[in-house]
């Protein structure tokens, strides 16, 4: 059994994640029940860390780019999202340190129903599949799930997976 320290989160700035995505990614992805895709991600870090951009090309719900915009607002995060089809979305998250990974949670809306919203962000091997405790992870997998408020469930579903794999230069 692994220590309490150990599996407890801490509260974190973005600063401490946004350096850790800055680049240029591929992998697939997929929603959850369909097929997965490949997409681009290029992440951009600012240089005061206090910004990340992370846009998703050849997205698996539309062809069109999405546009994921995280930044620092008082001690939380304030995400703008958009496709550029629908009106852009906003959403406060905390965000939060276990072990190496990285989660984003919030509460909102999601079709037109109170949703916990996590975005999860947990580093792995490239050959193992299995967590790795680097700086310098080359490959990430991104969950975006939500706990529908209106549900006794206890469960997160999962809405969709991106996996980031760095991108070597030649």
């Amino acid at each position: 059994m692994l220590p309490a320290a150990s599996v407890s989160a801490a509260k974190v700035d973005l600063s401490q994640f946004c350096p850790r995505l800055d680049g240029d990614w591929v992998g697939s992805a997929a929603k959850s029940g369909s097929r997965p895709k490949q997409v681009t991600t290029a992440a951009i870090c600012s240089s005061d860390k206090r910004n990340l951009m992370l846009t998703v090309s050849r997205g698996d719900s539309n062809p069109n780019s999405e546009v994921w915009w995280f930044r620092a607002h008082s001690g939380d995060v304030l995400l703008t999202y958009t496709d550029g089809v629908g009106a852009d979305r906003e959403q406060v998250f905390s965000l939060y340190l276990r072990g190496d990974s990285f989660t984003f949670l919030g509460k909102g809306q999601l079709n037109q129903r109170p949703a916990l919203i996590r975005l999860s962000f947990e580093p792995l091997s490239s050959t193992t599949s299995a967590p790795i405790d680097n700086g310098n992870n080359d490959s990430w997998l991104w969950r975006q799930s939500a706990h529908y408020l209106d549900d006794d469930s206890q469960q997160y579903q999962l809405i969709r997976a991106i996996e980031l794999t760095t991108v070597q230069p030649n």
